[in-house]
C-alpha cells in the first residue's frame, strides 16, 4: 500500500492510496477520509461507489463530505470504479470497460482475469482498510450513486449480515431492464440471463434477498430516470417483498454531483444513526 497523496481536512486526513490487488490482478487506486475521531478510537466505515465514467476522485473532490464525516466520526472509503492498466480489456465507450465495471465478478474472457470489483469492494478493500487504518469493521455501511448506487444496493442484498445500512443516490435499479446494464452483463456475465440476477437489484429482491430499509434520492430532472434509473421498479419489488423503500425525490435536481453534494451530508447522517 502506498499513499500518493494527503491532506488535512476538517480536523482529519484524506488521502489517496494504490496498492496491488489480487482480486483484480492489478494496482487499484481508492480514497479514504480518516475523520479526526479515528486518532483516538476505531471508526465506522462508509462504503461510498461511484458511478460511469469516475474514479475515487470525482466523488473525493466533488462529493462534499468531508464535514459529514468528521461530525459524525465515519471513515469514508472511495474505490475506483474498474480495473485499470494497459493491460485491462477496455471498449471505447463509456459504458463499458474502464470506468465502467458494474461491481460484478466477470465470468467471460477476457475481461474475467481483472474485472471483479464485486469481490474487491466485499472482500479485499475492507480487508486492507481493516489492516491498515483505525476502523471498526463490525460497523460498515455503503452508498454509491448511479452504477455505484446499483453496486451498493446489491453489495447490501447479497451480504446483508456486513453491511449495517445502505443507501443509493439515482440508482441502476434494475440493469438488466436497462441498455447500460444489458450491454455490460452480457460481455461481464454472457449471454444466460438468469446469471445476471445474481448482480441486479431488483432481481436480487424479487428471489429473496432482503436488507430492511433502502434509502434513495432522485432528482426529477435527471436524464437518465426513465430509460436507465428506473425507479418505478424498485418500488414495485421492495412493495412486494417487504424491504422499507425510503424514496425522496427532489424536483429540479440532475444527474450530477451538484445533486449529490446536496444530499450527501444526509446521507451520512442516515447512516451515522444506523452505525451507531
Amino acid at each position: 500500500m502506498q499513499i500518493i497523496n494527503e491532506n488535512t481536512s476538517h480536523g482529519g486526513r484524506q488521502l489517496v492510496i494504490t496498492h496491488d490487488s489480487e482480486t483484480c490482478n492489478c494496482e487499484m487506486k481508492f480514497s479514504v477520509f480518516l475523520p479526526p475521531q479515528a486518532k483516538a478510537k476505531p471508526c465506522p466505515v462508509l462504503y461510498y461507489l461511484s458511478g460511469l465514467t469516475c474514479s475515487h476522485a470525482n466523488v473525493t473532490e466533488k462529493g462534499e463530505f468531508r464535514a459529514a464525516a468528521a461530525e459524525h466520526g465515519i471513515i469514508i472509503v472511495c474505490p475506483d470504479t474498474s480495473p485499470r492498466g494497459d493491460n485491462v480489456a477496455d471498449e471505447d465507450v463509456y459504458f463499458f470497460g474502464l470506468g465502467a465495471g458494474f461491481y460484478v465478478d466477470a465470468s467471460e474472457a477476457p475481461f474475467s482475469e481483472h474485472y471483479n470489483m464485486y469481490s474487491y469492494v466485499t472482500k479485499e478493500l475492507p480487508k486492507l482498510i481493516a489492516e491498515e487504518f483505525n476502523a471498526d469493521m463490525s460497523c460498515q455501511s455503503i452508498t454509491g450513486h448511479s452504477m455505484g448506487g446499483h453496486g451498493a444496493m446489491i453489495c447490501a442484498l447479497k451480504n446483508p449480515d456486513t453491511y449495517t445500512s445502505v443507501s443509493a443516490f439515482a440508482p441502476i435499479c434494475a440493469p438488466s431492464q436497462a441498455e447500460w446494464g444489458q450491454n455490460a452483463f452480457s460481455k461481464y456475465l454472457g449471454s444466460d440471463k438468469s446469471s445476471w440476477r445474481a448482480f441486479d437489484t431488483v432481481a436480487l429482491i424479487e428471489d429473496g434477498n432482503k436488507v430492511p430499509e433502502i434509502l434513495v434520492d432522485q432528482g426529477t430532472a435527471d436524464e437518465f430516470l426513465e430509460t436507465g434509473i428506473r425507479v418505478p421498479l424498485l418500488e414495485k419489488a421492495c412493495s412486494e417483498n417487504g424491504v422499507d423503500l425510503t424514496l425522496r425525490m427532489h424536483d429540479g435536481y440532475d444527474h450530477s454531483y451538484y445533486f449529490i453534494s446536496s444530499f450527501m451530508a444526509d446521507h451520512i447522517a442516515w447512516h451515522a444513526k444506523r452505525l451507531g
